[in-house]
């Protein structure tokens, strides 16, 4: 029996298996995606706390002389 036949005879999905598949298709990723902002927000809580125990937190390099923008 041929592979598209199956397909054939298997006919249409119902609505829950519909659904089924979908969360299994999808579920990971949308897993995925929670995970990954949890863990932003927490690292941006965690270095605004550094940054409130730093006083020079933010700044990654002094001033250069004579550039713009630069408030020397």
């Amino acid at each position: 029996m041929s592979p598209e036949i199956v397909a054939l005879h298997l006919g249409a999905l119902h609505p829950h298996e519909r659904a089924l598949t979908l969360l299994l298709a999808f579920g990971p990723f949308v897993v995925l995606g929670i995970v990954v902002a949890v863990r932003r927000r927490h690292d941006l809580a965690e270095e605004r706390a550094e940054a409130g125990a730093r006083p020079d937190a933010g700044l990654s390099e002094p001033a250069t002389p004579g550039r713009p923008g630069s408030p020397s």
